[in-house]
């Protein structure tokens, strides 16, 4: 366990979540049907900045690297590059 990560992952989820509480209309699209999420939008967006801040490019190796080393701060570890790709583009 790395209490630094922890720390910034921590610091980092409180302010995107008040900040998509404050403004929402900067979540990810989500569909307004469908299957309920598995993660919050807020956590979504905490592990797109962390990959970004760790400099992995390879969305298959930042998840391998979340799911080893932030499965604690987020139970639900998505497998799939898929998954955190929508906080890449929205639909117009």
């Amino acid at each position: 366990m790395d209490a630094d990560l922890d720390t910034l992952a921590t610091a980092l989820y409180v302010t995107i979540d008040d900040l998509l509480k404050a403004a929402p209309h900067l979540a990810p699209w989500r569909p307004a049907v469908g299957i309920a999420p598995k993660l919050s939008d807020a956590e979504l967006v905490t592990l797109a900045v962390l990959q970004a801040l760790g400099g992995y490019t390879s969305e298959a190796r930042w998840l391998r690297h979340a799911d080893r080393h932030l499965r604690h701060l987020f139970p639900y570890c998505p497998a799939s590059p898929a998954t955190t790709s929508a906080c890449v583009a929205r639909p117009s």
